[in-house]
């Protein structure tokens, strides 16, 4: 094993001198520059969550780069790890309340330099026995550390390197030389800070903000955004095929009232309706018309219980009062030219359908930000299947359209000894060590600006009035509202937290939709994810821009609740249903794009990952209503295809890996299907068992060259390696051996029946029974869309190479992919020598009730080292043991590691590379119980490719 001193100089090698050096170089300096690909928040956070002690010295912080660290912070408090951080007063940037937020946070040391033309940007994270250090452009700042245009070199060095002790006696001496950060400091700061003169521009130079919001009612002012601009194309081109009919889904706060309106000023429509289900609604909208269409005053009415405008050349009307037949009847079908149906994912009940399906306008137009409903009634239909445009949450947040927010996934609190959860009783809810617990994080994750304007979301009606009244108690200004408030206690609610004299309104649903309140600057949630819909639905009331409000806060208490796996669902839109996808989703710090961050408390990310566990995502019925979903989306039964393409539908690897095959789950479903023969049957279920999954794609090649004719052995294999996909003559073999069913046990022997090919000679041939049953039609369009799924499946994997780094395998996958005769899951176990190879498999973190003589201290002593045991009962000397590392020096085997999380993973594995064995550190060793202790051999292994950081942070939880 080298030393972490000659690893360093090969990294510097690499980065300052060769860059094609082949030594090995764990820590390679970086220039990170923010993009889709990367941010410097990341590696800084990463580096943050496991150093011993950090310094940072910057001349600019915010409120929301303070609020990127916060949760890395709490958990490195519970450690007992602390640090310091040095920062400015320079152009009175920093705003007093940043300095507050920095004062709440009880393991940082905070000082004020004076130092004239304070400017630095540097950050340094120590661990054991060095350091890692972060220098370039970007202060602590949101959009510094996410979004904007700059350079920073991430560089590590040892403790005793003469620039990172330089820059520690720079640190130590500004340190002596500042002030420390007190409350009267602070007051103190506040006189200068409001009697200053800012200068925005210079002030927009150091951090970039871009408001978006529509505040001027002059209509040649009033321009399109971004979303709006391509939404509008999409609606013209729509129109000119011929269509009447469209929806748009996009997202809550992206503008789609104002897209209406920019759509009926440029088709110019005698006359307008605009239907919705709340009066409050209508209002705003019709502003909002006649802010951007302007006109007569008088043009523009309300058709409604308490009000009947019945002239308007713009009606916005109710759907509750229109849909009466009385009303309705009053107008000829073609009354209007152009009908606007809001929240359109409402308008599969019999209110809308009534409307819609009585007038018949030039054009109709559905505007939703959730097309899934909770009822699964269908909507799509009602729009002939037109989806003119789509902007979801997180391309909203990429174009700048929605404020930014904050996202903290918090631990609720244990009341005796149980964790809150989907049972727990009204006391429980309003214990008062609960409500304190409440009151802490709402302190600590705080809010954007000095007031807060807070929304709660609550299980029900009677929580919601108890809570008020205990924070009331405590000083809050709170206030409930439920269904029993009328329109106009909401509505004065409402401007009663506008106006800062409420802190919090706190309800159950009624916000859920339809109420815009931009000021909102935190959204916290008190109650289980009951759908991902209602989530967004919540998260979207505070996602507004507003000129008061820098971000969004979100706070999400997260108790034992079993639907705890939408959280991540809802945060990323991602409806595949994917397990390891959400797995990894909950650990990637790079999951959403923009200024906007996505933090979980240790337990509460524990809660999730044990959800996901648990939850039965691919039972019938879940299955079934994703299924339906998507169909009544495209107007026709979808393929694998259309399941795998289409960004709202669960991915088609739930089915497969359930049933034998597509036509099994649709048969089983009571869809339409077409009688298969045995040999099609069993054919199918083959390639929708072995193939589908896409990783080894020359495979799937070979077959499509086949459904033209016979092919050439030795051309494929010339082919396959021309266009760079991983072959050799083993490879080929091994592929032939596969479609003879050779590959196989005798079980999936007899279960598969039907080899796929026959091969005479160099040429490789269908077999008579696959070629017969490809003649049918319908069979044939199942094959070739398991195989088109294949290809798409393919592109996760590097085909390049036998085997891609961090994803997962099987034992049988590693088996076929590493070329072996046979399939020797049965007799793998932890690992097993073969073939030039030595795959090992390790369960990273065991269960409670494992017995103590196999419970392995296997583990990543760091990113780039793991810590490994031979199977019980083997030494140094035991004959498998002493092969591998023989075999290991003399180079006749190359080792690949597997590890999973724990047995949650199921049968698969993921894939860290090959690896060497550091000879020097293998000993014998023994384990168990000091009354039943077994021998054992250990030794370190060095992985090729460092473990990916996301990675190691989700296997390591535990450890």
């Amino acid at each position: 094993m080298e030393s972490r001193e000659a690893n360093l100089l090969n990294a510097y090698e690499r980065g300052f001198i060769d860059r094609f050096t082949t030594k090995t170089s764990h820590y390679p300096p970086e220039l990170i520059i923010n993009s889709k690909e990367e941010n410097v928040l990341s590696p800084m956070l990463d580096a943050l969550e496991t150093c011993e002690s950090f310094v940072i010295s910057v001349a600019f912080i915010t409120e929301g780069g303070i609020a990127s660290l916060k949760t890395v912070l709490y958990e490195l408090n519970k450690r007992g790890i602390s640090g310091k951080i040095i920062t400015s007063t320079y152009l009175n940037f920093n705003k007093p309340k940043v300095f507050k937020e920095l004062l709440k946070i009880p393991n940082i040391d905070v000082h004020i330099t004076d130092q004239s033309g304070f400017h630095a940007k540097g950050y340094v994270f120590d661990k054991k026995d060095y350091s890692i250090m972060f220098i370039g452009s970007s202060n602590l700042t949101d959009a510094a550390l996410k979004k904007n245009y700059e350079y920073n070199l991430k560089l590590t060095s040892l403790d005793n390197g003469e620039v990172i002790q330089h820059f520690k006696s720079q640190f130590d001496t500004l340190w002596i030389n500042s002030s420390p950060l007190t409350e009267q400091w602070i007051r103190k700061y506040e006189e200068i800070y409001a009697e200053t003169k800012h200068d925005d521009k210079v002030l927009q130079l150091i951090e970039t903000k871009k408001p978006y919001r529509y505040d001027n009612v002059d209509p040649k002012e009033i321009t399109p955004n971004l979303m709006q601009v391509e939404a509008l194309d999409s609606l013209e081109n729509l129109r000119l095929t011929g269509e009447t009919r469209g929806l748009v889904v996009s997202a809550t706060g992206t503008g789609k009232t104002y897209l209406s309106a920019f759509d009926i000023r440029n088709v110019k429509p005698e006359r307008v309706l605009f239907i919705a289900h709340r009066e409050q609604i209508l209002m705003k909208s019709l502003n909002d018309y006649r802010d951007l269409l302007g006109g007569d005053p008088a043009d523009y009415g309300i058709y409604s219980g308490s009000k009947k405008d019945i002239n308007a050349k713009y009606m916005f009307a109710t759907v509750q009062t229109f849909s009466k037949e009385s009303h309705l009847e009053q107008f000829p079908k073609d009354a209007f030219d152009y009908i606007v149906i809001d929240e359109a994912h409402r308008s599969s009940a019999n209110s809308y359908t009534k409307i819609i399906n009585y007038f018949k306008p030039d054009f109709l137009l559905g505007m939703t930000a959730t097309p899934e409903r909770t009822d699964n009634n269908e909507i799509f239909g009602l729009f002939d299947f037109n989806i003119a445009y789509e902007i979801r949450l997180q391309k909203a947040l990429e174009a700048e359209i929605l404020s930014p927010f904050h996202y903290f996934g918090v631990t609720d609190y244990v009341v005796n000894g149980e964790t809150i959860s989907d049972t727990s009783s009204l006391s429980e809810l309003l214990d008062q060590e609960r409500i304190q617990h409440i009151i802490d994080k709402l302190y600590y994750y705080s809010h954007a600006g000095e007031e807060v304007r807070g929304l709660m979301f609550v299980s029900n009606r009677e929580e919601a009035h108890k809570l008020s009244e205990l924070l009331n108690q405590r000083g809050y200004k709170t206030k409930a509202l439920t269904g029993m408030n009328s329109q106009e206690e909401r509505q004065e609610a409402v401007k009663l937290l506008e106006a800062n004299k409420l802190d919090y309104l706190i309800t159950v649903d009624i916000f859920n939709e339809g109420v815009d309140i931009p000021s909102v600057n935190q959204v916290v949630m008190l109650r289980q994810t009951e759908s991902s819909i209602i989530f967004v639905q919540q998260l979207g009331r505070g996602l507004r821009k507003h000129e008061d409000k820098e971000f969004l806060t979100v706070i999400d208490f997260i108790g034992n609740y079993k639907n705890n796996y939408l959280i991540p669902v809802a945060l990323t839109g991602d409806k595949s249903f994917n397990k390891d996808r959400l797995r990894k989703d909950v650990v990637d710090r790079s999951l959403i794009t923009g200024e906007s961050t996505i933090n979980f408390e240790r337990i509460a990310q524990d809660r999730i990952f044990k959800s996901i566990s648990k939850a039965t995502l691919d039972s019938l019925a879940n299955l079934k209503r994703m299924y339906h979903y998507t169909k009544n989306k495209l107007g026709h039964i979808p393929t694998l295809v259309d399941l795998q393409t289409d960004q709202d539908s669960m991915n088609p690897m739930l089915i497969l890996n359930k049933f034998d095959h597509y036509v099994g789950f649709l048969s089983k479903i009571k869809e339409e299907t077409e009688p298969l023969t045995n040999g099609q049957d069993r054919i199918l279920t083959f390639l929708s068992k072995e193939i589908v999954d896409g990783k080894r794609m020359t495979e799937v090649l070979l077959l499509q060259q086949l459904f033209k004719g016979p092919v050439n052995k030795v051309e494929f294999q010339r082919d396959m390696c021309e266009k760079k996909y991983y072959m050799s003559d083993e490879t080929m073999i091994s592929i032939i051996r596969m479609f003879e069913l050779e590959f196989y046990t005798l079980q999936k022997t007899n279960k598969y029946k039907y080899p796929l090919i026959e091969v005479r000679g160099e040429i490789i041939y269908l077999t008579k029974e696959f070629r017969s049953s490809l003649k049918d039609g319908y069979f044939r369009k199942q094959v070739e869309d398991v195989l088109e799924l294949a290809m798409l499946n393919s592109k996760e994997y590097d085909q390049s190479v036998q085997l891609t780094i961090n994803e997962k395998y099987s034992r049988t996958d590693v088996c076929r992919l590493l070329n072996w005769e046979k399939d020797e899951t049965s007799t793998i176990y932890g690992y097993k020598n073969k073939h030039n190879t030595a795959p090992i498999f390790v369960n990273y973190n065991k269960s409670d009730d494992i017995d103590e003589s196999v419970r392995y201290d296997d583990k990543f002593l760091d990113s780039h080292v793991f810590q490994w045991y031979t199977r019980k009962g083997t030494d140094l000397t035991s004959k498998i043991n002493r092969e591998i590392i023989e075999d290991y020096k003399n180079d006749d085997t190359v080792i690949h590691l597997f590890v999973k999380r724990d047995d949650d993973e199921g049968v698969y594995h993921y894939y860290m590379g090959e690896v060497d064995i550091d000879l020097k550190s293998t000993e014998n060793a023994s384990i168990g119980l000091s009354d039943n202790k077994h021998k054992v051999a250990k030794m370190n292994f060095i992985l090729e490719h460092p473990v990916d950081y996301n990675m190691y942070r989700f296997i390591d939880r535990e450890k």
